[in-house]
């Protein structure tokens, strides 16, 4: 995987002004375009559409500087159809346009060009099994919600907080299959995984795919397949968020397998009254390497 993301990050230097390939590129490493946008996002901190985006203002902010041309010939040269277009996207990188840094030579924010290696971490056994499903149903509460990478999402808090105590123990006395317990369920995520864009939250249960649902809640089909299932234990969602980053820095590169698209499942199986501690499931579909 070390040696994968090496290859993504020199073919963006060789296609910064034209379109990538990265479905070809994730075929030729015998590895899926999803999986290859997950182990990037996750282990370099940001999607690689924003890293992409950086790149090229950064190797653009050189043709400003030194007066290459007008900037529209700049924009076209770096990918973008419109001058208008090149200066939102070169404002959102250095915070200033392109005209302000022509005439005072900056303020400009430089994005480095990333370089994945190995090191020595994983003295710490993750807790781990893998699991082969059939296929099953999630059904519960959804909503959609802006990801956030740290800490506690308050938009997913409040969904769950508008839930009337009762509705909680109908939704737990539903579950009858695995993964158990009342589940907090992320869908329909774009593999970059960029902080800000929407997910499907899903507060809810699991059931056998034979299982009626019942009319006034949402559901989420899965497919048969393998998980796997890494327990983890101590402040939420502390604990659960650091697991989660040690599962693409250090789980999958040792592990002959990869992220599949499908749902997140986390089950809470124990938990302090005031959810400052827990104890849960982190359930990740994956497929051999």
């Amino acid at each position: 995987m070390i040696s994968a993301l090496n290859q993504l990050v020199d073919l963006v230097e060789e296609h910064l002004a034209g379109e990538l390939d990265i479905h070809g590129l994730a075929e030729a490493l015998g590895t899926t375009e999803y999986h290859l946008r997950r182990m990037f996002s996750s282990l370099a901190g940001m999607p690689l559409s924003e890293y992409v985006r950086r790149r090229r203002m950064t190797v653009a902010a050189a043709d400003v500087v030194r007066g290459e041309g007008d900037l529209l010939s700049i924009a076209v040269r770096h990918g973008y159809g419109s001058s208008e277009a090149f200066g939102r996207a070169f404002r959102a990188v250095h915070g200033v346009g392109p005209s302000e840094v022509r005439r005072e030579g900056g303020p400009l924010r430089t994005q480095p060009q990333l370089r994945f290696r190995l090191t020595v971490e994983g003295s710490i056994p993750m807790d781990t099994r893998l699991v082969d499903r059939p296929a099953f149903r999630l059904v519960g509460h959804a909503i959609r919600v802006p990801l956030i990478h740290q800490g506690v999402n308050p938009h997913i808090q409040e969904h769950i907080a508008a839930l009337p105590q009762e509705e909680h123990s109908r939704l737990k006395a539903l579950g009858d299959t695995e993964p158990e317990g009342l589940l907090q369920v992320s869908d329909d995520l774009d593999p970059d995984g960029r902080e800000g864009g929407e997910l499907t939250y899903l507060h809810g249960v699991a059931l056998a795919r034979d299982t009626p649902t019942p009319d006034n809640l949402d559901a989420i089909e899965v497919p048969a397949g393998r998980w796997a299932v890494f327990r983890t234990s101590g402040p939420h969602p502390q604990a659960l968020q650091k697991t989660w980053a040690a599962t693409a820095a250090e789980w999958f590169p040792a592990n002959p397998w990869r992220l599949r698209p499908g749902p997140s499942i986390v089950a809470i199986l124990e938990r302090a009254d005031d959810f400052s501690t827990a104890t849960c499931e982190l359930w990740l579909p994956v497929e051999p390497a």
